[in-house]
């Protein structure tokens, strides 16, 4: 039979290769060996193959006519250049058995299956679905004569080749971004093994692959424009695979495996990201559900659905469910400033000042009471900022309304909106709404928020990468209260007071708000409480003297201790003091790199290739974007992909900035071919992403990994062929 392979292919090797570099070639692929889940009829095909070219290649006369006829289909099908001459293996998928000008040689039928896992080590993983998927179809008259061998043993073979090429093709569309492409390979690689019932192992990479892949699919999912046919489809499957991902997690904030790696701060930020892919809609049905988990980030998050709803859609009833929703977050964060947004759009202007007066956002409510000025009270800076919040930090998350424009006055000017806050009941409140928990109060008191929620403090101060209310966290504990506003006056409509201030400036980024305040002005201006009793007067000052004391003694036999002591002790010199020394006497104290060169791989070698490639990696995906290094330490496949990668972010303006710690846990050297081994490390990876020079908090992270690193030794020096995340 004839097969879509030429000899040079089957050896990886150029036309015009040497001697010497044939016969080395030719050991290298010997040794070489595929999964041990193979049969050896498949191995032993396979090496027939490599023979069968070495030979003829090898021989001067063999090559010379060999040559030749190559050469001629070459010229025949227009591609007999000069580049052509000193070309590498052809690339992925580019072979076609069916095209008569494309190398081809005749093989004996019971080297078929050895031809289909060359093509497997070739990366020719469409070639090999395309060849190998006929043979599965039922009643195969070929495959059950024997024609190939024994039946079983090479449909087997047939089996593991195809689950392979699925696996590997699968992992080839992840990183080009063809998240969806990439889970159907998968997915069909698993069900073909699950149906034959064979290679548990393989079948248990593919499903691990799946559950990595799933954050991945759904972004790409929900990412879908709305103008394209399958977007309902699509995007309900995205859906769908998030809320599996949440059962599984148990919640947004939940500790439950999913199996994609993802920590609980890296799945928040996922959350976060894919947000601008939902609509209002679809967040709030989401959230609310989350919300009775219990989850406190999923509370403020269906805060954040419920009253963008609210004001887009004219419908101030689900308002009015947010600002339940934040009472009770109230009593573990300080959310004073949404709340009295969420009451001024329902009217009930005085509930909102007396929010104002509890909260600890200092720089906002110097923005609020900066645009009240010529206001006896604080509403109009309270309607300006509201207004700000809702287009600045509120709109932008939702997919249906982030070019919408918020205008308090079209708001307040709307007929339905008039109705329902006309026959809106006063609402009693409770009696400890604006009293502080004690558990507030406490950790006010201490400079920090309450973080016993698992990520709460992210939903409560972080959900939007800035401050969600516009201002920071005070941190001079809950008594140091800003002057009590001017009573709210009701003779003015609450649409004039929208107008009033509608032409004020907007409201300035966080990094350009007003400072926050002194903290000894804020102390001058807390409310008095009274002297303390002189009991407690004369107890404080007898610990004051005690303590006092205390450290004189202290100090007085460390001097002691230094005068009549032994030989002082020298701290031995950290690594981390060399950052700041010159470099020329870092380089002196810090003992030299090992060469990559070095035969033995060591522990100590291993780690410095792997800091090499870190390093090449942070230089080519970084904003020099300088790939030189990757050529000095990768070699293919694996260069390839990350030249390409670094070549895209250069085209798409971006880049990263990365920070490593590695640490190896071993290092396997395989014991039939030296010149391979397998390094298992510990990589701890920050990375910042920057696009447009606009620093993506969606896109950067902090990981903790575990990677094996497949090295291979070319030219008396270890370099990376491979790699993947354990």
């Amino acid at each position: 039979m004839r097969i879509p392979l030429d000899y040079y292919r089957i050896l990886g090797l150029p036309i015009q290769a040497t001697v010497e570099q044939l016969q080395q070639a030719y050991r290298d692929r010997a040794l070489q060996l595929p999964r041990r889940e193979y049969s050896e009829a498949a191995i032993a095909a396979r090496r027939s193959l490599l023979d069968e070219a070495y030979t003829v290649l090898s021989s001067p006369e063999q090559r010379q006519t060999y040559d030749a006829q190559f050469l001629n289909t070459l010229y025949d099908s227009g591609q007999g250049d000069e580049g052509r001459l000193e070309r590498s293996p052809t690339p992925t998928g580019s072979a076609d058995p069916n095209d008569p000008y494309s190398p081809s040689i005749d093989i004996d039928d019971r080297h078929w299956i050895g031809a289909l896992l060359i093509l497997l080590e070739l990366g020719e993983y469409e070639l090999v679905l395309k060849l190998g998927r006929p043979y599965l179809s039922s009643g195969n008259i070929s495959l059950e004569s024997g024609r190939y061998g024994d039946p079983d043993i090479v449909l087997a073979d047939i089996v593991l080749t195809i689950a392979i090429a699925c696996l590997e093709l699968g992992r080839e569309q992840w990183q080009q971004g063809q998240y969806e492409g990439a889970a159907e390979s998968l997915e069909t690689g698993q069900e073909l093994l699950l149906r034959e019932g064979v290679f548990a192992p393989l079948r248990g990479e593919m499903q691990a692959d799946l559950y990595k892949l799933r954050p991945y699919r759904i972004l790409e999912l929900l990412s879908i424009p709305e103008s394209a046919e399958s977007y309902r489809v699509d995007h309900q499957r995205g859906i769908q695979v998030l809320q599996e991902m949440l059962d599984e997690r148990g919640g947004i904030d939940g500790t439950g495996d999913d199996q994609s790696g993802l920590s609980v701060d890296d799945f928040l930020k996922f959350i976060q990201q894919l947000r601008a892919y939902l609509t209002a809609g679809e967040q709030q049905a989401l959230f609310e559900t989350e919300a009775r988990r219990p989850s406190a980030v999923a509370t403020y998050l269906a805060v954040y659905a419920l009253a963008a709803r609210g004001f887009a859609d004219r419908q101030p009833a689900l308002i009015r469910r947010a600002k339940l929703l934040l009472l009770r977050l109230g009593m573990r964060q300080d959310v004073y400033l949404e709340q009295a947004v969420c009451a001024l759009l329902l009217g009930q202007t005085e509930e909102a000042s007396r929010a104002l007066e509890h909260s600890q956002e200092y720089d906002s409510l110097a923005f609020i009471r900066e645009h009240s000025q010529d206001s006896p009270d604080l509403l109009p800076g309270l309607c300006l900022y509201g207004e700000r919040w809702l287009q600045n930090e509120v709109f932008p998350h939702f997919r249906d309304l982030a070019q919408k424009q918020v205008s308090l006055k079209e708001y307040f000017a709307d007929e339905q909106v008039q109705a329902y806050l006309e026959e809106l009941p006063n609402e009693p409140e409770p009696a400890s709404q604006w009293a502080p928990a004690a558990s507030t109060r406490e950790h006010h008191e201490n400079g920090h928020r309450d973080y016993a929620v698992a990520g709460s403090a992210y939903a409560s101060r972080s959900v939007n990468g800035h401050q969600p209310s516009g201002g920071y966290s005070s941190g001079y504990g809950a008594t140091a209260t800003l002057d009590a506003p001017p009573p709210v006056s009701t003779a003015v409509p609450i649409a004039e007071r929208v107008s009033h201030g509608g032409d004020r400036p907007v409201m300035p980024p966080p990094s350009a708000r007003p400072p926050r305040p002194n903290p000894a002005a804020a102390r001058s201006r807390r409310p008095s409480r009274g002297r303390p009793s002189p009991r407690l007067d004369r107890m404080l000052f007898l610990i004051a003297i005690g303590v006092f004391g205390l450290v004189v003694i202290i100090s007085l036999l460390s001097r002691i201790s230094r005068v009549f002591g032994g030989t002082p002790t020298v701290e031995p010199l950290q690594q981390s003091s060399l950052a700041g020394l010159p470099q020329l006497y870092a380089d002196a104290i810090t003992p030299p790199a090992p060469s990559l060169s070095q035969e033995e791989l060591t522990d100590e070698l291993a780690l410095q290739v792997v800091e090499t490639w870190l390093a090449a990696k942070s230089e080519a995906l970084g904003e020099a974007h300088n790939v030189d290094g990757l050529s000095q330490i990768l070699v293919d496949p694996v260069l390839s992909t990350w030249e390409a990668r670094a070549a895209q972010s250069v085209s798409n303006n971006w880049y990263m900035v990365y920070e490593h710690t590695v640490t190896i846990d071993r290092v396997e050297v395989n014991e039939e071919v030296p010149e391979e081994a397998s390094v298992f490390a510990a990589v701890t990876e920050t990375a910042e992403l920057y696009v447009n020079d606009q620093i993506d908090l969606g896109g950067s992270y902090d990981e903790a990994l575990q990677v094996r690193y497949d090295l291979v030794r070319q030219d008396d020096q270890w370099r990376i062929r491979a790699m993947s995340v354990q």
